[in-house]
């Protein structure tokens, strides 16, 4: 049965597990080969990975703003 961290569990240390299991698959891929089940499984948690960094990376920009010489602050925003 395929590991599985999809499912928060409360965690904190839950993207630390995620990237432990990423990097334990990518060892053992380079070492003796995955499964059809593994291989779908790394590309679960890759997908996953990138969507949380992605929520991580906008969060931290919400919160970003930008100071001009006169103390004016000015969001930053999102290029279209």
């Amino acid at each position: 049965m395929p590991f599985c961290v999809l499912i928060d569990d409360g965690d904190v240390n839950i993207m630390e597990k995620l990237i432990e299991r990423i990097n334990a698959l990518a060892r053992k891929s380079r070492s003796e080969g995955l499964t059809d089940a593994e291989k779908a499984e790394q590309a679960q948690l890759r997908q996953k990975y990138i969507q949380s960094f992605r929520q991580g990376f906008l969060n931290t920009m919400e919160n970003v703003y930008i100071v001009d010489d006169k103390g004016n602050k000015k969001k930053v925003e999102k290029k279209k």
